[in-house]
């Protein structure tokens, strides 16, 4: 069975918030934030904007991409996450209630950052082994709710959004390999301790609310996310008997800039083929990737034919990539709330 693309959509929050509003309450600049990440702004949740509301725009304005006046079934929704409404139960079931598309099959799944390419691989299986006619993957996360706001290793370089794509059983293929792997070994690198059953019934330590805020060991982080997406990319390339001459543009992670133009460099490519959106969003996790793609597919940067590899690193620690034949029938992505409010 084919895997086609027919659908792409994301959402922002309202909430803008620049550097210089980062910086009014934090003891760090603009200047800093930019030269160490490429973020200059980001979005960030207000009262009422979930992962659930973030995750049903997102499928609706990928919904609404398809071009299509009905036939808009889907059987399966998957929502990669690590930020739910709430730890029992999943969000997605509530996402495919507020999306009116019934009593599907929906579940959530959490890889943190490499939530989406974790996804797409399951997505390419329920797909391919026939379980599966049509399905949307949903990247959404609220980091925000989860950040430390003096914490100003982390709290500058976070943003709130979601993305989704709608892929079917078709007559062209879109999803041309994926790959995943993870490193348990690794758990401390990217963590919040609290929570849990471990810390739940743990008697021999304290967890406080020091332990319940999203924390991240960034100069080991920064290396091996580096090695793990090259090694991806590289894996994944062969797995689809793709050259990285054939590519035409990389979408990875939006996590910092330094370890974008790293990585392009050590692939081979040249800047302007790495994708880029966390200027305006920030690291917005999980969502960082398809709504990247959303935005680049909606000004036409991506055209029908493009051969795009996607990569990803996150808590785990985990890591994936995937190569895209961007489809040849039209997709109008939307990204609903974009720059509606600013700061």
């Amino acid at each position: 069975m084919a895997v086609k693309i027919v659908g792409l959509g994301a959402s922002l929050p309202r909430h803008k918030v620049s550097n210089k509003k980062i910086s009014d309450n934090l003891d760090t600049s603009d200047e800093w934030i930019t030269t160490r990440t490429g973020i200059k702004n980001r979005f960030h949740s207000s009262d009422g904007e979930h992962t659930s509301t973030l995750a049903y725009k997102a499928g609706k304005a990928a919904l609404s991409s398809m071009n299509r006046k009905d036939d808009f079934d889907i059987d399966t929704l998957i929502l990669a996450t690590s930020t739910p409404d709430r730890l029992c139960p999943a969000t997605a079931p509530k996402v495919a209630t507020m999306l009116g598309v019934g009593r599907i099959r929906a579940f959530d799944i959490n890889a943190v950052c490499t939530g989406f390419v974790y996804g797409l691989e399951l997505a390419e299986t329920f797909l391919r082994s026939g379980k599966s006619k049509r399905l949307m993957l949903i990247g959404a996360d609220v980091f925000t709710t989860i950040l430390d706001k003096n914490d100003r290793a982390t709290y500058p370089l976070f943003g709130d959004g979601a993305g989704a794509i709608i892929l079917e059983q078709g007559d062209e293929e879109n999803l041309l390999a994926t790959y995943t792997g993870s490193d348990g070994e690794y758990e401390n690198l990217i963590t919040i301790l609290n929570g849990g059953s471990e810390s739940k019934l743990s008697k021999n330590r304290s967890f406080g609310m020091e332990h319940s805020y999203f924390k991240m060991e960034g100069k080991e982080v920064f290396l091996k996310a580096i090695s793990h997406m090259e090694s991806s990319v590289q894996k994944v390339l062969k797995l689809s008997g793709t050259t990285a001459s054939e590519i035409d543009y990389i979408v990875p992670h939006q996590a910092n800039k330094r370890i974008i133009d790293t990585l392009t460099q050590l692939l081979g490519m040249k800047k302007d083929q790495a994708l880029m959106s966390l200027e305006e969003f920030g690291n917005t996790s999980t969502a960082s990737i398809p709504l990247t793609l959303a935005m680049h597919a909606e000004c036409q940067t991506v055209r029908p034919g493009h051969k795009i590899v996607i990569t990803a690193f996150g808590g785990g620690i985990t890591w994936g990539a995937a190569v895209l034949k961007w489809p040849s029938t039209k997709i109008s992505p939307i990204i609903l709330n974009s720059l509606t409010e600013g700061i």
